[in-house]
C-alpha cells in the first residue's frame, strides 16, 4: 500500500520504517532513528503534492506513537492495515529470519521463547528490536487500534482488512486515496505484488551487514560526513541488500499450530470485531 500509494502524483510517501515516533519503541544501537532534522530531510523531494506520509509498521504496537503522531501533525490521517494473527506473526518470523532479528530455528520454538524473551534471555546477537520478539503483543490489535481511534477520532482513522486488500487491490487502494482527499480515478500503473517473502542469498553478507558493532559505527558516522556523502552510503547498503535477496515461498504453517493460535485469540479476535463494528470471527476458524 505505500508502494501504491507513493506511486500516486498528489502522494509523497517518504522512506518507510524510519520509525522516528514510538519513544517507547527500544531500537538497537545498529539501527538508524532520525533525529527531528533528519526526519524532516526525508520529505525533501514533496515538490507540491498536498499529502505526504509515512510507513513504519511498529507505531501499531507503541503505546506513545499515536500520541506524539498528535503533537507533531493533529491533522495527520491515520492508516492501519490489520491481517488474520497468525499469518501475520508466521509471516512476522520469517521477516525477522530475513533481516536477522530472529536466530530461533522455528516459529514455534520462537513463540515458546515469548516469556523469557520479555526478561530479555534468548535473544540473538543481531537482533535489533527484541520488543518484536514477543510476537503475541503484535498481534492485540484492539488495544492497539483503540489508541489511535481515542487520539485521533475515528474519523481519522481508517482499518484496511488485508482480506479486503488482497482480493480487490485496486478497490482497497481507490477507498484509501479517497480517504486521503485525494484523486481516486489516478492510478500509477499496474498494482502488481510487492514485498513478498524473501531469503538471504549468502548469509555471511548478511551477518556482516548486520552486524552490531558494523552499523553503529556507520550510523555514528552521520555526525561527520557530508550529508551527500552519507546517502550514498545508505544506497549502497540498500543495492547491497537487494544482491543479497531472491523471493522464496515460505513453507506452510503447521495446522497444529495454527489451530492452537487460533483458538488462543479468538477472544482478542471477538474484542477487535465490536470495536471496529465488523464480524471478523472467521478468523478464528
Amino acid at each position: 500500500m505505500a508502494a501504491y500509494l507513493g506511486a500516486h502524483p498528489e502522494v509523497f510517501m517518504a522512506k518507510k520504517e524510519m520509525h522516528y515516533f514510538g519513544s517507547d519503541l527500544h531500537f538497537g544501537t545498529q539501527f538508524y532513528r532520525r533525529n527531528l532534522e533528519a526526519y524532516l530531510r526525508e520529505f525533501d523531494g514533496r515538490n507540491t503534492a498536498p499529502r505526504v506520509g509515512e510507513a513504519s509498521v511498529w507505531y501499531l504496537l507503541s503505546r506513545r506513537a499515536a500520541a506524539e503522531i498528535h503533537a507533531f501533525n493533529p491533522g495527520s490521517r491515520i492508516i492501519i492495515m490489520l491481517r488474520e494473527p497468525s499469518e501475520m506473526l508466521y509471516s512476522l518470523y520469517y521477516q525477522f529470519c530475513y533481516d536477522g532479528n530472529e536466530h530461533l530455528p522455528t516459529f514455534e520454538e520462537a513463540l515458546e521463547a515469548e516469556k523469557e524473551r520479555r526478561a530479555g534471555r534468548r535473544i540473538g546477537r543481531q537482533a535489533y528490536f527484541p520488543q518484536g520478539l514477543v510476537y503475541r503483543d503484535a498481534a492485540r490489535y484492539t488495544e492497539q487500534v483503540r489508541r489511535y481511534y481515542e487520539v485521533f477520532g475515528r474519523h481519522r482513522v481508517q482499518v484496511v482488512i488485508y482480506d479486503d486488500f488482497a482480493a480487490d487491490a485496486a478497490a482497497a487502494y481507490r477507498a484509501t486515496l479517497d480517504f486521503l482527499a485525494v484523486d481516486s480515478t489516478r492510478r500509477h500503473g499496474e498494482l502488481k505484488v510487492l514485498n513478498g517473502n524473501k531469503t538471504v542469498r549468502h548469509p555471511t553478507i548478511r551477518a556482516v551487514l548486520q552486524d552490531p558493532m558494523v552499523r553503529a559505527t556507520a550510523i555514528a558516522m552521520e555526525s561527520w560526513l557530508p550529508r551527500p556523502m552519507f546517502a550514498a552510503l545508505q544506497r549502497a547498503e540498500s543495492r547491497v541488500q537487494r544482491f543479497n535477496s531472491r523471493p522464496a515461498k515460505r513453507p506452510a504453517l503447521s495446522p497444529e499450530t495454527r489451530a492452537q493460535l487460533k483458538a488462543e485469540l479468538a477472544p482478542e479476535i471477538e474484542r477487535l470485531s465490536d470495536l471496529l463494528e465488523r464480524d471478523l470471527t472467521y478468523w478464528s476458524k
